[in-house]
C-alpha cells in the first residue's frame, strides 16, 4: 500500500512542477484518443460492409496518406509560426467534419473524402502533440512525461473499444448499420475536445517568444543544419511508421476474417493492446530517462514481433490467443513513445514544429505506399504475408536505430 502511495505521490509531484500546457494537453489527448479508438478496430470492417474489398480498403487508406503528406510540412511550419492552440483547433474541427461524412456514407467510395479529411486533420494534431512535450519538458523529464501522457490516453483507449462493441451489439451487429452510430458518437467526443482546447489550452512558455520569420523551406534547411542525425532518424521513423498504419488497418481485419474474431474479441484485442502502455509507461519512461532511450526501444521491438507470431499461430475462434496478441502489440506503442522523446532532443526547441512536420511528411509518404502494398500482399499471396512484412519492418528499424546517437544527454546548437 505504501509503495502504491509513493508512486502516486511521485506522479502528483511530477505534474505539479510542469506547466499547464503539458497538463491540459494530457487531457486533450485522452479525449481525442477515446474518439480514435472508438472506431479504429471497426473502420476496415465498416468499409468492407459498404462494399469494399481488401485492396480497396488499402486504396482508401493510401489516398488518405496523400492528405497527411501534403499537410505535414505546412502544419509544422504553422506550429512555429502561429502556435499550438490554433493548429489544435483546426485539427479537431476538421476531424469532426470527417467523422460526420463517415456517419452518412452509404457506400465505400464516400469514405474516401471522409478518410482524407479526417486523416489530414489528425495529422495536424499528431504533428502538434509531440511539440508540447518537446517544448514544455526538460530532457530529464521528457520520456517519463511522454509516457505519463500516453498512460492517460491509454485509459480512455481501453474503455473506447468496449463501448464501441456494446454500441455495435445493440445497433445491429458487425454490419454497416451496426457500426455507423460510432461515428456520430465520435463527433460528440471531438466537440468536447474542441471546448478543452479553446477554453483551457495555452501555448508552452518556451514558445511564447518564438516568432520565426523563416519560410517553410527555410525551417527545413535549419533543421538539417542544426539538428543531429536527422536524416538517419527520418529513415528510422519512416520504417517504424509501417506498423502504425498496418496495425490499425489489417490486424483487426486479419483477426476478424482469418481468425474469426467477433466484435467483442476485436474490442478486447484493442483494449489489451493499451494495457502495456498503461501499466509500463511510467516505469519504461523512467528507465529511458536514466539509462537511455535506445535501450528501451530495443526491449520493445521483439515483444511487438511476438504479438504477430501469436496472432498467426492462434487457432480460428481462439479469443484468448487473439487478445494475448493484442497485449504484446502494446509494446509497439511503448517503443514509439520513447522514440518520440528522442526526436524532440535532436533539434532546437524553436525548430520542433518544422522538424515534426518533416517527420510527418515522410510518414505520410509511407502512409500512401504501405496500405495499398499490404492489400496487394493480402490478395496475391496470403493474409499472413502482411504479418511477415510487419516483422521485417521492425527488424530493419532496429538496424537503422544502431546508427543514431543516444539523445538523453545530447547537447544541440540553439
Amino acid at each position: 500500500m505504501s509503495s502504491s502511495k509513493g508512486i502516486v505521490s511521485k506522479a502528483v509531484g511530477f505534474l505539479k512542477r510542469q506547466e499547464s500546457a503539458y497538463s491540459v494537453n494530457m487531457v486533450r489527448r485522452s479525449v481525442e484518443n477515446f474518439a480514435l479508438m472508438l472506431v479504429q478496430q471497426y473502420q476496415s470492417i465498416y468499409l468492407i460492409a459498404l462494399g469494399a474489398n481488401s485492396v480497396q480498403v488499402g486504396l482508401v487508406n493510401s489516398l488518405a496518406g496523400v492528405g497527411t503528406t501534403l499537410t505535414s510540412l505546412p502544419a509544422g511550419w504553422a506550429i512555429d509560426r502561429y502556435g499550438l492552440k490554433k493548429t489544435f483547433s483546426f485539427g479537431v474541427i476538421f476531424m469532426a467534419v470527417g467523422a460526420l461524412i463517415y456517419g452518412f456514407a452509404n457506400n465505400w467510395l464516400l469514405t474516401i473524402p471522409a478518410m482524407f479529411i479526417f486523416t489530414l486533420a489528425a495529422r495536424v494534431n499528431q504533428t502538434s502533440c509531440p511539440v508540447v512535450c518537446g517544448s514544455a519538458l526538460v530532457n530529464e523529464d521528457r520520456a517519463v512525461g511522454m509516457q505519463l501522457c500516453d498512460s492517460l490516453a491509454a485509459i480512455s483507449g481501453i474503455i473506447a473499444p468496449i463501448v464501441g462493441a456494446a454500441v455495435i451489439a445493440v445497433s445491429g451487429g458487425m454490419n454497416a448499420e451496426g457500426i455507423r452510430p460510432l461515428f456520430f458518437i465520435q463527433l460528440v467526443v471531438l466537440a468536447v475536445e474542441l471546448v478543452i482546447v479553446l477554453r483551457w489550452f495555452s501555448n508552452p512558455k518556451s514558445r511564447l517568444g518564438v516568432q520565426p520569420r523563416r519560410s517553410l523551406i527555410g525551417g527545413i534547411r535549419e533543421v538539417m543544419a542544426k539538428g543531429v542525425a536527422v536524416k538517419r532518424f527520418l529513415l528510422y521513423q519512416s520504417v517504424m511508421t509501417v506498423p502504425f498504419y498496418l496495425n490499425a488497418i489489417y490486424i483487426p481485419l486479419y483477426a476478424s476474417q482469418v481468425k474469426g474474431a467477433d466484435a467483442f474479441t476485436l474490442g478486447g484485442m484493442a483494449t489489451a493492446s493499451l494495457l502495456v502502455p498503461l501499466i509500463l509507461s511510467v516505469p519504461s519512461g523512467r528507465l529511458a530517462d536514466i539509462f537511455g532511450r535506445k535501450r528501451v526501444v530495443y526491449l520493445c521491438m521483439p515483444l511487438y514481433c511476438a504479438s504477430l507470431v501469436i496472432l498467426a499461430l492462434a487457432p480460428v475462434g481462439n479469443s484468448v490467443m487473439i487478445i494475448l496478441a493484442g497485449i504484446f502489440q502494446g509494446f509497439y506503442m511503448l517503443g514509439m513513445v520513447t522514440g518520440n522523446a528522442m526526436r524532440a532532443e535532436l533539434v532546437p526547441i524553436s525548430l520542433l514544429g518544422s522538424w515534426s512536420g518533416l517527420l510527418g511528411l515522410f510518414g505520410g509518404v509511407v502512409g500512401i505506399i504501405v496500405p495499398i502494398s499490404a492489400g496487394v500482399l493480402w490478395n496475391s499471396i496470403q493474409p499472413t504475408s502482411v504479418l511477415l512484412f510487419l516483422i521485417a519492418s521492425t527488424i530493419i528499424g532496429g538496424v537503422v536505430l544502431t546508427s543514431i546517437p543516444e539523445t538523453l544527454k545530447l547537447k544541440k546548437e540553439e
